[in-house]
């Protein structure tokens, strides 16, 4: 399954995720920090979205009470409570 996830807090503006038998597929980001998010997206390809979850969930960004990466986390809660 693809969707779009729109971000809160932070510098980008959605998330596009594509999981498949709570998999993730793919991860891109718009906006925010090209290099890292990229990092990001390929770090975690094949992964189980439960193992993301868990790892990502609470890192903040400087000041911020969330990151992109958490956003990312945010995003896939929103996706396995649609489930």
């Amino acid at each position: 399954m693809k969707f779009t996830y729109r971000t809160n807090g932070v510098c980008s503006r959605s998330i596009d995720i594509e999981i498949e038998d709570n998999i993730i597929k793919d991860v891109s980001f718009v906006g925010g920090c090209n290099g890292n998010l990229k990092g990001i997206g390929e770090l975690t390809k094949g992964m189980n979205i439960d193992d993301v979850i868990t790892k990502l969930e609470n890192i903040k960004c400087g000041f911020k009470n969330t990151s992109c990466p958490a956003q990312l986390a945010e995003a896939l809660k929103d996706y396995k409570n649609k489930q």
